[in-house]
């Protein structure tokens, strides 16, 4: 490794940047239009055997700080550094070369910058400049391709050149350029059905790495043509794979950092790395670092591991599987006001930061780390809370929907492999919420009848928040939903479980009208309600849409809230999960000797003994308005005294509720609860997928001639029935049994038809416990059972 780099700056050709830079301001018929065309230019970017690097620093102009303290950082580690290791301390090389500014962005082209890729790590950088004091400070690059050490910490150059040539799915796009016609971007469509994946608790290694791996395995084993076990048929018969949010999150607000540095006399930094290991679900993100890939979900830190997923998916036997991303522009949590300037934000929400929209640099700069994120290799984009991209309209005094940025975000063309796309969208919207009555009067249309495009997507009803059906007369309170989803539903995705629904479900009050027929205990009743077989045939077999399934859910594993970062509102998030251990932890779960073993270290051998504690803090997070000082001397004073280290203080509150989130991190990954698996349940759900994705004309909505009702009168069973026709003339009929008292000898197809009309039919699957041999006639049907006919076309 060259312990002594020599950087330089090609003074020319960095005027002439400048000069481009000032010419496209002038030239342009707004700012956004010029931004979008500078932004193209912004982060470092390799051309030819130079880097070029260009910033947005208003902020520095604002401060009125002069050319002359301004630098490029580069930073050169003088031994190798090894990514896959927790932590280590080099020495850094530092080295600062200067930028040419025009109004308030800055640029540099240098020689001499290390490019990493898988086998390299390349050259750190960042700007930093100097205050009247002789203060030192950094910015972040927010366009970074490689962050091996989050959003707070230099950035690494970065090869995407090399990146992009290495995909070993390069057939998978010469066949969709076989498919575009003239100059206009290809449009990639819907699929089948879609699986939804947190990447961190989908697989024993909980990285992108491992997760690849393992549907390397899965195809490989298609192509042996060999059997499927239970635990491997919940991630097959997908048309897609979208996974939760895979940008940088935010990081440990007290620490500690994972760049940590220290000065030495000849100018180099001593640096203390740490591997960045927080956890989250994926939606409490920085803004900041959106074009790269949290490092803490890559095995090897290289951000190739996303390619190869892509790749992985795209080569699968059965079919190839598209990819899509969850990305979360729609708000930014606090920790972003450190690293961006105050221009990308619009003020305070329930969640942190408004994003500042309205600003055309700010907006320019969005899509472009959409466009680079989505170049991993995705074929769909999923938009997180759509109905949060708001503006406030000063004339209208109001706040608007930018409806026209949601079209930028799918106006969007990628660039993958030499083919041109545009990406399939679906966005997550739930407007008017979070106005109070927005269940009642969100139509969940309102992007699909804005945006040009005739296959965007929204997520349906049941597909949005606060859905449980896990409690009696959950279906008939839904009826009027459910006819929209008939009606309008063939651009809505569609099921019950999802990353929200089903946390959602582990936070109701186990006092409300539990439907007790779904299992023995509480545990059973939530794994059921999310995996239910009635409801997955009537998702699959007669709504129109896409049908989406959450893996924690087919797997029956839990679910929760994962953030373990927080320090200030840590025990407040806690306390509202708190409910959570009714519904997903048992006493045996928790006596597992692996099972939450921070906890136990803690003082909470018992799960009596948690949920005892569990009980009060609740209660004493609403009555002292968050007080610890008052919650902790609370918590001292219960006699018979509690479980846990004592005395309780507001510092090992906070290190109760780290504990909670990181025990029950380990306790969600989905490879612990793959034993359990029921190999007639993981068959019947894989065949149904494998049922729809025959029949793509199941998409549309009903016609005049097809029927969805319910049994009426219901003396006290729901028995959905659907009748759907194909444009081939096969007919699909389900009964299914949604809730209530079994119906002892009955024929589902009484339901339906009489005499000759009973003709023809064939019973094509029919759910658990149904013996695979039944064929029709008289059963027993009970809660979340149900049968699925076919008939063919008449000749």
């Amino acid at each position: 490794m060259d312990k002594h780099p020599k950087f330089t700056v090609d003074t020319a050709a960095t005027e002439a940047l400048v000069h481009w830079c000032r010419e496209t301001l002038d030239a342009a018929d707004s700012q956004f239009d010029a931004g979008q065309l500078i932004a193209l230019r912004l982060g470092a970017n390799k051309v030819g055997d130079r880097c070029e690097v260009g910033f947005w620093l208003p902020e520095l102009m604002e401060r009125r700080i002069p050319d002359g303290d301004i630098f490029l950082e580069l930073l050169e580690p003088t031994e190798p550094l090894n990514l896959q290791v927790s932590r280590q301390t080099h020495t850094f090389k530092r080295t600062r070369v200067p930028v040419q500014r025009f109004d308030a962005f800055a640029f540099a082209v240098v020689d001499g910058m290390r490019a990493g890729t898988r086998d390299v790590v390349g050259t750190f950088y960042a700007i930093t400049w100097r205050d009247a004091e002789g203060v030192w400070h950094r910015i972040f690059d927010p366009l970074a391709n490689s962050l091996p050490f989050g959003a707070m910490a230099p950035a690494e150059y970065y090869d995407l050149e090399a990146m992009q040539a290495a995909r070993s799915d390069l057939a998978y796009y010469q066949e969709l350029a076989e498919r575009q016609t003239g100059d206009e971007p290809l449009k990639i469509g819907p699929p089948s059905c879609i699986l939804q994946i947190h990447v961190a608790t989908a697989t024993a290694g909980g990285t992108i790495a491992s997760l690849t791996r393992h549907f390397e395995h899965l195809a490989e084993r298609c192509r042996r043509d060999l059997n499927h076990e239970p635990h491997e048929r919940i991630f097959l018969g997908y048309g897609a794979v979208q996974l939760m949010p895979v940008e940088p999150t935010t990081l440990y607000e007290k620490g500690p950092d994972f760049w940590s540095e220290t000065e030495s006399d000849d100018g180099s930094v001593m640096v203390d790395l740490r591997r960045v290991d927080t956890t989250n679900w994926g939606y409490d993100v920085m803004t900041s670092g959106m074009a790269g890939v949290n490092p803490a979900i890559l095995e090897t830190g290289r951000p190739d591991e996303l390619v190869d997923l892509a790749a992985a998916l795209h080569n699968f036997p059965e079919s190839p599987k598209k990819l899509i991303f969850d990305v979360v522009f729609g708000h930014a949590d606090n920790q972003a006001l450190s690293a961006l300037n105050h221009y990308y934000f619009a003020g305070p929400n329930m969640y942190g930061q408004n994003i500042n929209y309205r600003h055309g640099i700010v907006r320019a700069i969005l899509l472009e780390m959409q466009r680079r994120k989505v170049n991993f290799g995705a074929d769909g984009v999923r938009v997180d809370g759509a109905q949060d991209f708001q503006w406030y309209d000063m004339a209208g005094e109001t706040m608007r929907h930018d409806d026209d940025y949601l079209q930028s975000m799918s106006d969007v063309v990628q660039d993958v492999a030499g083919v041109r796309y545009r990406p399939w969208f679906i966005f997550e919207d739930g407007r008017p919420w979070p106005q109070s009555d927005w269940e009642l009067s969100s139509t969940y249309r309102a992007v699909i009848e804005k945006q040009r495009d005739d296959d965007v997507f929204q997520w349906g009803p049941l597909t949005f928040a606060h859905n449980t059906p896990f409690l009696f007369c959950f279906w008939l309170s839904k009826w009027w939903r459910i006819r929209e989803i008939v009606e309008h539903g063939s651009h809505w995705i569609s099921g019950c479980a999802n990353h929200d629904t089903l946390r959602r479900g582990t936070q109701i009050s186990p006092k409300l009208n539990v439907n007790t027929r779904l299992g023995e205990s509480r545990m059973e009743i939530l794994d059921k309600a999310y995996d239910n077989p009635a409801i997955n045939l009537v998702t699959y077999a007669a709504f129109p849409g896409v049908p989406m399934d959450f893996l924690n859910a087919s797997a029956r594993a839990s679910w929760g809230f994962i953030r373990n970062q927080d320090d200030r509102y840590g025990v407040k998030v806690v306390a509202e999960e708190a409910v959570s251990l009714t519904w997903q932890i048992d006493t045996y779960a928790y006596s597992v000797p692996s099972s939450f073993v921070r906890l136990k270290e803690m003082g909470f051998g018992e799960r009596d003994e948690l949920r005892r504690f569990m009980g009060f803090l609740p209660a004493l997070v609403d009555v002292t308005d968050y007080d610890l000082d008052v919650i902790t001397k609370l918590l001292n004073q219960v006699d018979p005294p509690l479980a846990g280290e004592k005395p309780f203080t507001p510092e090992s509150l906070k290190a109760f509720a780290r504990a909670w989130m990181d025990d029950m991190h380990d306790y969600c990954n989905v490879s612990l609860y793959e034993a359990a698996l029921s190999d007639e349940q993981t068959a019947f759900n894989y065949a149904l997928r494998k049922f729809r994705a025959e029949r793509p004309w199941l998409q549309q909505n009903f016609s005049k001639h097809e029927t969805f009702e319910y049994r009426q009168p219901v003396e006290g069973t729901v028995l959905f029935k659907s009748h759907r026709k194909g444009p081939d003339g096969e007919e699909v009929l389900i009964i299914a049994h949604m809730e209530g008292e079994a119906i002892e000898d009955f024929d589902p197809l009484d339901l339906h038809a009489s005499g000759k009309d009973k003709k023809g039919w064939t019973v094509t699957l029919a759910t658990p416990p149904l013996p695979q041999e039944y064929q029709g006639g008289p059963v027993t049907l009970s809660d979340s059972m149900g049968v699925l006919f076919t008939r063919a076309a008449k000749r």
